[in-house]
């Protein structure tokens, strides 16, 4: 069936959206009407949940220019980790092509973990009890810690952002009653065991990094995770050390700008390479402009 049809449909006969999973590539959504509920999808889809499955560790390598298809709120996503190692992750590279208003409504995410990164051009949004609206920059970062209400309210042509979340498939929930912004500021508010964090990338300085021969722009999102996670960019300082592994959960690279080559592969610009634990390896900057986006869970 075709999912965005039937529930301009429903809209159509006064019925509002109250629920729709994955952002990515809708396939499920429940709608309501004077206390009606109708679920649209799959008869297979499987109840919204929390559940984060076992992760399955891959090597995966991700090159530029790959197929998008058409999410929520009509962006396009493309999938930087296809197998999502075991539904445990996905990372999607999102694009608003036209710009303008975004015909998105107040919403949050049941989720473990997420955060945007704005890849190019710019974008609005509004959070719950975090003040006005701001605009993202290219560089700059967001923690969306769970449950926080959040809008994206308009776009550049050409808005490019990075997001990465777990676990893969769950819940948007849109919230009908809240209005953005709030009237309360609490910016240290608790969300689930997690901190909202704004990072703006140029007031950040570079410092040394835990990664042989790059040095990094760290975020705020370590701390406000309870070392939970870590996101920062990465650049190189020198010649390539090493090797270097880790035995976390997930260690995913974007090449932001440059070229890397690791493992036998040359990375160029928005490739993306998520290494599994245990594997040694060597960052090798191919350009002195080369630029990394590095996600990791633990921080």
């Amino acid at each position: 069936m075709d999912l965005q049809a039937a529930i301009g449909e429903l809209e159509g006969l006064g019925f509002r959206l109250d629920l729709i999973m994955p952002a990515d590539d809708p396939t499920s959504a429940v709608m309501s009407r004077d206390g009606l509920v109708v679920q649209l999808g799959a008869g297979s889809d499987p109840a919204p949940s929390l559940e984060v499955p076992p992760l399955v560790p891959s090597l995966v390598v991700t090159r530029a220019g790959g197929s998008s298809v058409v999410g929520r709120a009509g962006m396009e996503y493309r999938d930087l980790i296809p197998d999502r190692q075991g539904g445990r992750f996905i990372a999607s590279h999102i694009r608003i092509t036209d710009g303008g208003p975004v015909p998105d409504s107040v919403h949050h995410h049941d989720i473990r973990f997420q955060v945007i990164v704005c890849r190019a051009g710019w974008v609005r949004v509004v959070y719950e009890d975090q003040g006005p609206p701001f605009v993202l920059s290219p560089g700059d970062v967001v923690l969306q810690p769970p449950g926080i209400r959040h809008r994206v309210l308009e776009a550049s042509p050409g808005l490019d952002v990075i997001e990465v979340g777990c676990p893969a498939r769950h819940p948007t929930y849109l919230d009908h009653a809240l209005s953005l912004p709030t009237a309360v500021l609490a910016p240290d508010r608790d969300f689930g065991g997690q901190r909202f964090v704004h990072h703006v990338a140029s007031s950040v300085p570079w410092t040394p990094s835990s990664v042989p021969g790059w040095e990094a722009r760290e975020t705020a999102v370590a701390s406000a995770t309870d070392g939970l996670a870590g996101v920062r960019h990465l650049r190189p300082t020198g010649s390539a050390v090493g090797p270097w592994s880790h035995d976390g959960e997930l260690c995913l690279r974007y090449v932001t700008s440059g070229a890397v080559t690791v493992l036998g592969e040359t990375l160029g610009e928005d490739d993306t390479i998520v290494i599994p634990p245990g594997i040694e390896h060597i960052l090798a900057p191919q350009t002195t402009s080369t630029e990394l986006l590095e996600i990791t869970l633990p921080a």
